[in-house]
């Protein structure tokens, strides 16, 4: 396993071996040990999830302020453009986003750390994503950044035609939120 930075302190993309051969492939998707090392913490994951997506379906940006989950992304089968938000109030990239291509060709996983707000759009369809979580979904801590707000403005990929929840279109404006 290889770990590559992304822009954001404990937030970062890790790629997995693929052995190939005439029956299939084999990869080992997590090592704790390993994992533990790249994170520098000892996480525990509590819950593990797993969404199918059409072509063109907008998730978030989901957050929860109290009970942050940690989550560790991978792409089973399609690929998305998938989206963090820095929502650590006493971070230097507070406020900012990197999205990242995932998918199932590449082989790579994204770990974001507790305090980033996550969304993703499918960039095809019948795409199956494993997402586990360090702390459990909370609804009554649940929040929703509005995924097209203007002050984060993400660039979000234009050929296609998002289809979004009632939830997740009614997400708070980052001006409504208080983070400040």
């Amino acid at each position: 396993m290889k770990k590559i930075p992304t822009k954001f302190d404990n937030c970062f993309l890790i790629k997995t071996k693929i052995i190939k051969d005439k029956r299939g492939y084999f990869s080992e998707n997590f090592r704790k040990n390993i994992f533990d090392k790249f994170t520098r913490k000892k996480y525990v994951f509590v819950q593990e999830n797993i969404s199918m997506s059409s072509l063109g379906v907008l998730r978030g940006l989901h957050y929860q302020k109290k009970k942050a989950q940690g989550k560790l992304i991978s792409v089973v089968k399609g690929k998305i453009f998938d989206v963090i938000v820095d929502l650590r109030k006493n971070s230097k990239t507070f406020l900012q986003w990197q999205a990242f291509i995932l998918s199932d060709k590449e082989n790579l996983q994204l770990w974001v750390d507790p305090g980033f707000a996550h969304g993703f759009v499918s960039l095809s369809n019948n795409t199956i994503i494993n997402y586990k979580c360090t702390n459990y979904y909370s609804k009554k801590n649940e929040k929703i950044l509005l995924w097209n707000d203007k002050t984060i403005n993400i660039n979000w990929p234009k050929n296609i035609k998002f289809l979004i929840s009632k939830k997740d279109l009614n997400g708070a404006e980052l001006s409504k939120e208080k983070f400040r």
